[in-house]
């Protein structure tokens, strides 16, 4: 039986999401962030980070969303979310460019309300390193449905949380290849249930 650790309003909605689409048995364990956002210290009981997604399988613990995704799919996927050879390469960049590359600079710039703003020099560099990343997204996502053109994979899952990020700070509102693609990630059966499940990817919104 896999076992997910999941933490309300994080990361770990993802993998919610990648065992619904798979179909996969499994005991979903939620929690709740303290007062100061963070996660509880139940969580350091499972895995000495305490962090979300953590995932118990074939007797061990893991962390990381994106290791998460690929073991589970090419374990446990029985072929399901699997990718042609010839797309592997591309696959494993996408999957890996969501956690790798592209979440610190997007998550920053959708903290900077919180602090109050970072400085002009940090906040230059967020600003427009962000901006980069999101029109090489935009570009990429001409005439395709999917990262990877027309199959819908892991890398599509881990990127959702993110696009969820983009949105709620109108990083889309300019970029409407990436807003069809919000679209077509939230019309999906496994992203309902993963709301339905897990709850909403961002907290709501105050006022």
């Amino acid at each position: 039986m896999i076992i997910l650790h999941h933490l309300r309003i994080s990361r770990s909605s993802r993998i919610i999401w990648l065992l619904e689409e798979l179909g996969l048995d499994y005991d979903l364990k939620c929690y709740d962030r303290t007062p100061e956002f963070r996660a509880p210290p139940e969580l350091s009981d499972i895995h000495p980070l305490g962090k979300a997604p953590t995932v118990e399988v074939d007797g061990r613990v893991m962390v990381e969303s994106g290791a998460i995704i690929e073991y589970l799919v090419e374990r446990h996927g029985g072929g399901r979310l699997a990718v042609p050879d010839e797309e592997r390469s591309a696959y494993l960049e996408w999957l890996h460019f969501a956690e790798g590359t592209l979440a610190m600079p997007l998550i920053l710039n959708s903290l900077k309300p919180m602090f109050g703003g970072f400085g002009e020099r940090l906040e230059g560099f967020v600003s427009a390193e962000v901006t980069k990343l999101l029109d090489y997204m935009e570009a990429h996502m001409a005439g395709r449905d999917w990262l990877l053109g027309g199959t819908f994979s892991g890398a599509d899952i881990n990127m959702g949380y993110l696009v969820e990020h983009m949105q709620a700070t109108g990083l889309l509102d300019s970029r409407p290849n990436l807003a069809a693609y919000r679209a077509r990630l939230m019309a999906r059966d496994g992203y309902k249930k993963m709301i339905e499940l897990g709850g909403p990817l961002r907290p709501p919104a105050k006022g």
